[in-house]
């Protein structure tokens, strides 16, 4: 009887701990599964936050397209800005060559109206005004790098002078410029206007070149 009495005993302790003897222990590794959160549902979350190469490319195409828009209008803006500045430029380019022309013919005006009345004086005046107005335009020619050429009694070069006709002269050498018609200009090193002059006739004279 003593025996049966220790063995209830036991059995009242062990309920008293809560825990039921027919309870099975859990294993650790199942715990650590229950508590460990789901990584996998994590990744798929940040996944979906990322574009897609898709929606990577087709934005990249956007901005693309939108850099392309701007070049071709900043492009078509240089283009008209530049027409129009041509267009200014054809327009305008002899602008100061005509101002500074502007004097030369005030003074023609001038001796125009003193050259009127006839008498030996206003001749004389003329031909003082004119002549002082040749030199101003040669003033402004040079100003523009215009220069004439001289021509009279240098030998002949076919360059800068045009033969119009031959003469015989023993008091200068063959090939030599007698007379100048027209004066021949030079603008910088280039040739603006041949030289119309005689030259002197000899066995190595010149042929008359075709205007």
């Amino acid at each position: 009887m003593v025996e049966e009495h220790k063995v209830e005993i036991n059995m009242e302790n062990d309920s008293a701990d809560g825990q039921s003897p027919e309870a099975e222990a859990v294993p650790e590794d199942m715990q650590s599964a229950e508590q460990a959160p789901e990584t996998d549902d994590l990744e798929d979350t940040v996944a979906d936050d990322e574009p897609t190469p898709l929606e990577a490319a087709l934005e990249d195409a956007a901005q693309y397209k939108d850099k392309y828009i701007r070049a071709a209008a900043e492009l078509d803006n240089f283009k008209k800005r530049t027409a129009r500045e041509m267009n200014d430029l054809r327009k305008y380019a002899n602008e100061a060559l005509l101002r500074d022309l502007l004097p030369v013919i005030d003074n023609l005006e001038r001796a125009t109206n003193v050259g009127a009345d006839g008498d030996e004086k206003a001749v004389q005046c003329v031909v003082e005004g004119v002549d002082l107005t040749r030199k101003e335009i040669l003033k402004v020619l040079e100003r523009f790098n215009v220069k004439p050429i001289e021509a009279l009694h240098q030998p002949f070069d076919p360059n800068f002078h045009q033969a119009v006709s031959r003469e015989e002269d023993d008091a200068h050498p063959e090939n030599t410029v007698l007379k100048e018609f027209q004066k021949g200009y030079l603008i910088h090193d280039r040739l603006l206007r041949p030289a119309m002059v005689v030259v002197s006739m000899g066995g190595g004279a010149p042929e008359e070149n075709e205007a």
